[in-house]
């Protein structure tokens, strides 16, 4: 990875660098004292920043060196396998012991040599490449695109479930009982136990503003699905009306609006 990109940490020192440059020109012609003072102390981060630069891309430089020679090695152990593969076929067996015995041999040391100075580099310091990509980079990029944070994409379903309690109570206080019902019926579900063509669970929050029923709610989305807007929420307030119903339900055959269908199930549809 990042043998012809730029490794992360030599381009957010690259950003660095370029940032303070352009506030060092926008200082360069204060005489002010607090401008003069944040001049020098941008001369002194640009220095340390720089060195750093320098150091992240001679290692760089080296990494790469190594790791082409590598690859060129495999490369060719490939096509030498290939050759001694049609020598064979061709009972050619003069040439198949040849690249068997000879050159295929003399690669394999190669390798070996070329892969012992890799490490022996690597062990010196910090590694800035990979030869392949790991669980972690995924993560991580997953992580960048879409903001969930990183410790959440490694949890695992299981480790999810188990910690759901200790999670709502953080933001739900003083309601054990339905933390406790609730995360009971997600994992209930989650295991297979509940009937797939029912609900999960249906429950009814009853008590004053402010005890943590909408809280509740929140909380939960926020934690199965990384987001408190996956929620649908009904004010009945707005269904006093006999009419009103068909946005619930969906105007009957013939009505305006039966094509378009209710406004809460095409807003579960996605989900």
């Amino acid at each position: 990875m990042e043998i012809t990109s730029k490794p992360t940490e030599l381009d957010e020192i690259d950003r660095a660098i370029l940032k303070l440059e352009m506030e060092k020109l926008s200082l360069k012609n204060d005489t002010d004292k607090a401008s003069k003072e944040r001049l020098s102390k941008l001369e002194n981060d640009l220095s340390l920043l720089k060195q750093k630069q320098k150091e992240l891309a001679e290692q760089w430089d080296n990494e790469k060196v190594f790791m082409t020679r590598i690859r060129s090695i495999k490369e060719e152990i490939d096509r030498v396998n290939l050759e001694m593969e049609a020598a064979e076929r061709d009972y050619d067996l003069n040439r198949a012991a040849e690249l068997k015995y000879g050159t295929l041999m003399s690669l394999q040391r190669q390798l070996e040599e070329a892969e012992k100075n890799l490490t022996d580099f690597r062990n010196s310091g910090k590694s800035l490449l990979r030869e392949e990509v790991i669980d972690l980079d995924i993560t991580e990029i997953v992580s960048k695109w879409t903001g969930i944070p990183l410790s959440n994409l490694q949890q695992t379903e299981r480790e999810k479930l188990v910690l759901l309690e200790q999670v709502l109570h953080k933001r739900v206080v003083g309601q054990d009982m339905a933390v406790k019902s609730v995360a009971d019926a997600i994992r209930r579900s989650r295991a297979g136990l509940s009937d797939p063509n029912r609900p999960i669970a249906s429950f009814m929050f009853m008590g004053p503003t402010g005890v943590g029923k909408t809280e509740l709610a929140k909380a939960l989305a926020g934690y199965l699905f990384n987001t408190e807007n996956a929620l649908v929420r009904i004010d009945m307030s707005e269904y006093m009306e006999k009419h009103a119903v068909s946005r619930l339900v969906g105007a009957p055959p013939g009505y305006v609006g039966y094509e378009e269908g209710p406004e809460k199930t095409l807003l579960c549809g996605p989900i």
